[in-house]
């Protein structure tokens, strides 16, 4: 096995919030260190460029540019933040749908953008787009809709809504002082709006995640039966029934409502999902 298997092998074993963090800090050290050493800009190869021309010839930094950061600062709060948006979303709706909202609310941040930079070139000229908070600001969005009131202890000392936080956090970085970096905050609103689509949809029993993997699960399955067990979707109805009850009770009453029987639960399900 060659060294590069080993990472790759290595790295698919990872859980995607490590995996987004992973790549996030690759392409930070590329551009910072193996940019400085061979004195060559790396960022205009992963950045978006808010111009139409730019764009054709560099299609992929759509996707790119929500992984790219320069400063250390930019890094390093984009990546906090991920992370405790992270530890709420896993314990309510696991692991398997965080990459999908993580990059659809990063292109629909960047795509925004990119379709005002071509609306206004005038307003955008010669700019380009990165970092992580539009995707970031999207994962978060999710929870925002789907539990608005769950409990959270900020930096161990305070208790407050999740929507509390969130809407603060949004306002610092976004609302607040709209003028400047025009471009990366309106990227905020963009994947922002992705999240709370995404979270509106769950509650009404829509999962975007399923529909987007529908036709590629579509030509894998095997119909073994015309007249599947009765018994496995009561069973898959009965889980959803439960989840859908415990998650009313956290927005009623919190998280620490729950006893440690229905926290177990609740993360067990959220593992299937």
């Amino acid at each position: 096995m060659t060294f590069l298997t080993r990472i790759k092998n290595n790295f698919q074993q990872q859980g995607a919030m490590l995996q987004i963090i992973i790549v996030n800090i690759a392409i930070f050290l590329t551009i910072n260190v193996v940019g400085n050493l061979s004195h060559l800009d790396l960022v205009p190869y992963f950045a978006l460029p808010l111009n139409a021309e730019g764009f054709i010839f560099k299609f992929w930094t759509l996707f790119t540019y929500m992984f790219t950061h320069v400063g250390l600062g930019h890094i390093f709060w984009n990546l906090v933040s991920f992370y405790f948006y992270t530890q709420v979303f896993y314990l309510l709706l696991g692991e398997k749908k965080l990459l999908y909202v993580y990059v659809m609310s990063g292109i629909c941040g960047g795509a925004l953008v990119l379709l005002l930079g071509i609306l206004f070139p005038a307003s955008f000229a010669n700019n380009i787009l990165l970092g992580a908070s539009a995707a970031v600001l999207g994962v978060g969005g999710v929870m925002l809709i789907y539990a608005p009131n769950y409990r959270v202890f900020l930096f161990g000392l305070v208790e407050l809504s999740y929507k509390y936080i969130y809407l603060g956090f949004f306002a610092i970085s976004t609302i607040i002082d709209l003028s400047e970096n025009t471009g990366g905050k309106i990227s905020h609103i963009g994947g922002a709006l992705f999240g709370i689509l995404y979270g509106y949809q769950l509650k009404r029993g829509v999962d975007l995640f399923d529909l987007a993997f529908l036709k590629r699960n579509k030509s894998k399955l095997k119909i073994v039966s015309h007249n599947p067990p009765k018994t496995k979707a009561a069973k898959i109805t009965n889980e959803e029934a439960t989840m859908n009850a415990l998650l009313d009770k956290i927005s009623k009453s919190g998280y620490d409502s729950l006893t440690k029987a229905e926290k177990d639960l609740l993360f067990k399900l959220s593992q299937k999902k």
